[in-house]
Parts: C-alpha cells; sequence; structure tokens
C-alpha cells in the first residue's frame, strides 16, 4: 500500500513552509515552489527548473508528480470560447468548473464549492443528483488554477465567481481560505472586488458573510417576487422567505457598503409577466439592488422553458421604468451544458441531450 501523499493546495503558506523546514528544505523555497505554482503555471514539480534536483525528488516523495490532487477527466470547449473542466477526486466524485470570457476581456472561473447541492432548485441540473459532500479548501482552489491554466500566457483570470456546484455560505470555512490564495499577491492575484459569492438566500450564511467583512461581492439567487412562486422552484424558501433574505442583504450593503446583485432566471409563464415585474421592483431597495436577469437555460430532464426575446427585454424595460437597475446576463456555454443552471457533478456530452 503506497503512502499517501500531502494535498499541496490543503496547505495554507504557511503550513507549506513549516512541512519544508521540518523536511530540511532551505528557507526560500516554498517561495519559490509557490511562484512556480502561481505565476509560472506549472504544476509538476520536476519541470521547476531553478529547484535542484534532489529537492525535487523530495518534493515529489511528499506530494507526488503534480500540485493536483484530482484528475482532468474531461474538458470541453464551447463555439463561444467557453470552456468546461471535469475534475475527479481521490474518492471517486466529481466537479464541474467553468472558463468564461467575454468582450470586455473578462476572464472568469466559475467554481463549485460542494459535490452535488442540497438546494433542490427545480430549474437546476446542479441538484438533481443530491448533495454528497463539501469541497476542501485545496478542492476549490485546485478548479481556480486549472482554469487559470487554460488561458495562453500571460493572460490570468480576472474575475471570480462562485456559481458552480454547491451552496456557497454552507461551505464558508474552506471558501474563504481558497479566495484568500486566490486574491493573494503571491498567489493568483485576483482583484478582492472581482469576486462574487452567490447563494440561493441563506440569511444565517448571509449573515456570517457580513461578519466576516468580506471584501466581494453578494449575489442573491432570488428568481421571484413573491412566496408562493419563489417556494415553488426554491423548496428551501419554505424555511426562510423572501423579506427575512433580504432583510440579511441589507444588512450585508449596511455593514460592506457594497450593493447587492439579484440574480433573476426568468422561466416562461413562471415568473415573467408583467406583475412579476412590479412585484420585484416594489420588493427591492432601488439605492442598493442591482437585478441581474438571466434568461432560462434549458435541461433536457426539466419542463421549464426559455422565454422569448420580446418577453425579457420587456420585463428588463419594466424594471428599468421602476428605478431598479438591471443587468442582463447573455448566455455563455450553452452549446457544452456549461450555462447558468447546467452544471453537475458527473459529465454529460451535448450529444447526450
Amino acid at each position: 500500500m503506497s503512502e499517501e501523499k500531502l494535498r499541496f493546495f490543503d496547505l495554507s503558506p504557511s503550513e507549506f513552509r513549516e512541512i519544508l523546514a521540518r523536511n530540511g528544505f532551505p528557507g526560500f523555497r516554498a517561495s519559490q515552489v509557490r511562484r512556480w505554482v502561481f505565476s509560472r503555471k506549472t504544476d509538476s514539480f520536476g519541470e521547476m527548473t531553478d529547484i535542484s534536483k534532489p529537492d525535487r525528488a523530495k518534493l515529489i516523495g511528499l506530494f507526488g508528480e503534480t500540485v493536483f490532487s484530482g484528475k482532468l477527466a474531461a474538458e470541453t470547449t464551447s463555439d463561444d470560447g467557453t470552456k468546461k473542466i471535469l475534475i475527479e477526486w481521490p474518492d471517486g466524485h466529481r466537479v464541474e468548473a467553468v472558463l468564461l470570457r467575454d468582450e470586455r476581456d473578462h476572464r472568469t472561473g466559475c467554481v463549485s464549492t460542494q459535490v452535488g447541492c442540497a438546494m433542490g432548485c427545480r430549474f437546476c441540473a446542479s441538484g438533481l443528483d443530491g448533495f454528497v459532500r463539501n469541497l476542501s479548501r485545496g478542492e476549490i482552489l485546485e478548479q481556480i488554477v486549472r482554469l487559470n491554466a487554460l488561458l495562453d500566457e500571460p493572460l490570468r483570470l480576472t474575475h471570480l465567481v462562485i456559481m458552480g456546484t454547491g451552496e456557497p455560505t454552507l461551505n464558508l470555512d474552506a471558501l474563504l481560505p481558497a479566495l484568500a490564495e486566490a486574491t493573494s499577491p503571491d498567489g493568483l492575484d485576483i482583484g478582492n472586488r472581482r469576486v462574487t459569492i452567490s447563494t440561493v438566500g441563506i440569511p444565517g450564511g448571509i449573515d456570517k458573510m457580513t461578519a466576516a467583512d468580506l471584501p466581494y461581492k453578494l449575489a442573491v439567487s432570488l428568481h421571484a417576487a413573491d412566496d408562493r412562486t419563489r417556494s415553488e422552484i426554491i423548496p428551501q424558501n419554505r424555511f426562510f422567505g423572501i423579506r427575512p433574505i433580504l432583510a440579511a442583504a441589507e444588512r450585508y450593503f449596511q455593514k460592506t457598503g457594497r450593493r447587492v446583485t439579484f440574480e433573476y432566471i426568468l422561466i416562461a409563464g413562471v415568473n415573467d409577466s408583467a406583475a412579476d415585474a412590479r412585484r420585484l421592483t416594489d420588493l427591492l431597495n432601488r439605492k442598493t439592488a442591482i437585478v441581474n436577469i438571466i434568461p432560462y437555460n434549458p435541461v433536457p430532464e426539466l419542463p421549464w422553458k426559455t422565454p422569448s426575446t420580446r418577453a425579457t427585454l420587456a420585463f428588463v424595460r419594466a424594471l428599468e421604468e421602476g428605478g431598479i437597475q438591471v443587468k442582463v446576463r447573455f448566455r455563455k456555454g450553452d452549446g457544452i451544458n456549461a450555462a447558468c443552471g447546467q452544471l453537475r457533478r458527473s459529465y454529460r456530452a451535448p450529444e447526450e441531450e
């Protein structure tokens, strides 16, 4: 039975330095290795050529040939340039992560925080197979590093959205250390204000973020303007209700000064009427809220339909006339099942649809 290797990304910088010091490495070696990984996009210890061969061999003995603990099970590319990767962890479980690019040259990594999802949102593929476990800090960070490595030199990720599989506020103890590494100057150096954490809307989870006084943006997946409709498509709403969620989001704004984005997946015949737009306008604080409209991305097993372009534009216009700041998230990656609401914990090829 082979000796179990250490997981590079699960170690904080200080823990990594301590392990190297205990194993006789010179003091500068930890920073040297981290530069190879985070700045030079090198995952193989054997390729770190300014490190002595004996030290490279010792690193391989401790961690294995690569800094990655998972293996790349699949990689697909959409016609619009979106890339999706499927990572398989040593326990056999898998998660997907996505690299998105746009006309503003934003290079955004979308990562998962859990294997599966317990929220059960009825329009989303991520929870169809249920919840298995939280991801570790290293498994979250590894997704980000792998997505960054998909970009040709000298390009780097510019933004992060925590909108993959899972409910981020239920795994903040792993997520926040991973983000600290991703935003650190000696990590990937992604700007703090270019990180968005998206939640289905658990008041206690939002309050935990508020108490941490995070430098990140908060997005709340609202998707309806009344509790009856929201509970129909987001069963977890029965335990909280919209008003407590909005109150928690307002507390986040008051503490951090950062406006909250409310995500609203527009589903034909469910939440896209003129009355829905009026209710949403009356519900939100015009001074602090931004609404992100997302036309529904179809999932084969689910019955929901995408609204017409005309209905989408009418809904947006109604919100704008009510004084709400609105953005429309244009579909990216739907050709490879990488768009919002399409991520899973197991690969599904487009031809399988």
